[in-house]
This record gives structure tokens, sequence and C-alpha cells, in this order.
């Protein structure tokens, strides 16, 4: 049975990687699907691989009225809004505290808080009219934990982290579960830029050693993860970080830890003398 079969879906970033892979499964689970993306000629194809269940609009989620504009367009074709994915993001501004620009700040945080916190705020009064409703919006394990990003990345993921939580305290009622995804490194566009399929291979294997499951995400384990959300699977989850990362955020694998702490190969056991 289709998991999504007479749902909508608005998903934003979805002209590439995540997004992408998430609005395919989600049609190929019955859903009816707007996706939006800045990048008009990707998106189109998507929307047109998923055929009479898809439609796409030009949207950029540092604009409140493009977000307006795309729950209204899904709620108009459709007559509804069941799942609201805020997934649309980029790197961000990058560099020291000192070199970064009002400018660079900005478009920053406008991309990847503004536009999850737009993408609630107008989600929320058609799935209230409803009385259900899943919001989605895509974090990061850089919310939980600096070090390993730019610092605004790491800064506006931990809001949204945090900002999932209240306003799913917020809609519990009336019946919306809003939940976030930290994902970890996934081979995708953002985190490997346009490579060819020979150095796309290379990040994989380079990073995969760091992951104590022993390889890097893909975009459909993201998607996966939003198919759960947005289904009936999980209506008793609300408020949620859902870490989907390979276990790394749980600490280095343990052929790492044995290499550090040896310098040389895996660890033996030490036993008192006589034991």
């Amino acid at each position: 049975m289709s998991r999504l079969e007479g749902k909508v879906a608005v998903i934003t970033g979805a002209a590439s990687g995540m997004g992408a892979a998430t609005a395919r499964l989600f049609a190929s689970e019955g859903a009816r699907v707007l996706v939006t993306d800045m990048n008009d000629e990707k998106g189109q194809i998507v929307a047109a691989e998923i055929g009479d269940l898809g439609d796409f609009l030009h949207v950029d989620v540092s604009c409140e009225a493009d977000i307006a504009a795309a729950v209204s367009r899904a709620e108009s074709r459709w007559g509804r809004l069941d799942v609201m994915f805020n997934n649309a993001g980029f790197g961000g501004a990058r560099g020291p505290v000192e070199s970064i620009s009002e400018d660079d700040f900005n478009i920053t945080v406008d991309v990847l808080l503004k536009g999850v916190f737009f993408g609630m705020k107008h989600a929320a009064p058609v799935m209230k009219a409803q009385g259900s409703g899943s919001i989605i919006s895509t974090a990061s394990v850089a919310g939980l934990q600096a070090g390993e990003s730019p610092h605004l990345y790491t800064a506006t993921k931990a809001a949204v982290i945090h900002l999932t939580k209240s306003v799913a305290l917020e809609l519990g009622q009336q019946g919306i579960r809003v939940n976030a995804i930290c994902p970890g490194v996934v081979a995708t566009p953002l985190a490997h830029g346009p490579l060819d399929a020979d150095r796309r291979q290379k990040f994989r294997d380079r990073f995969g050693r760091y992951q104590p499951i022993g390889r890097v995400g893909e975009a459909e384990d993201i998607a996966q993860t939003a198919l759960f959300l947005a289904s009936d699977d999980s209506t008793f989850i609300t408020g949620t970080a859902m870490v989907v990362d390979g276990g790394a955020h749980a600490g280095r694998p343990w052929h790492r830890q044995s290499e550090m702490m040896t310098g040389q190969g895996p660890i033996k056991l030490y036993r008192p003398e006589g034991r």
C-alpha cells in the first residue's frame, strides 16, 4: 500500500540532491508533489519525471512571498497541504568570523533560517484547517556540534532544530507534527560540488572512513527519513531532530580510535600479570 496516497507535499530545494530524491520517493508512494527551486531547468526535469503527480514552481526561499505562493499553488491545485518539507539550503558564508560581510551574513540567515520559518508560517494555517499535517525541515548534525562547518551554517542549523521544537509545541494540539532531519556527510552537490563520477567516488571513499557505518550518506537515505516523518507511520513523533549520519555524531569509528590510541593497529586488551 502506498504510504502517502492522497497526500500533497511541497518540497523546497527539490531540483537536486536530497530534495529531488525525496520528491521522487514521495510520488512513488502516491503523493502529489510541488517541486520548488531556483534552478528552473533541473526543477522542471524532476517534476516531469514525476508526471501527473508533479508540478514545478520557481521559489527563492529567502523571499516570503515565494513561499506563500508555493503553499497557495499546492492548495489551489490539489485542495490541501499535508507535508511541508523545508529542505532548501547552501553552504553559506565561510571564513573567519571577522571576514564575514553583512551581505553574506544576511543571505545565509535568509536561506537557512528565515526560509524555514516562513515555510512553517505559511503551511500552518492550511494544516490547521485540515486538523493534520507534517512539517519537516532539513537541519544538520552541524546544528548539534560545532567545529565541523562554517560559523553561520552551524548557528542557523542549531536555530532550525530549536525552532522545530518550539513550533511543535504550538501546533501539536492542531494535529500538526513538526520535526527536523539532521544529515551528516551526504554525497550531494551541496557537499562535494560539481564533480565527475570518479571524483564523486573518491569523495565517498574518503569520508566513508569517518562513518561508523562505513559509508557516506546518500540522498535516498534522507528521502527515506522524510518519508517516515511525512507518513502516518510517525503520528506520535513531533519536536524531534532525527540524526541520520551513519553514526558519526556518536563518535569516531572503532578502527580510527584504535589507530589514534596505538598509532599502529587494533587495540590489544591489557591483562594484569597473573590473570
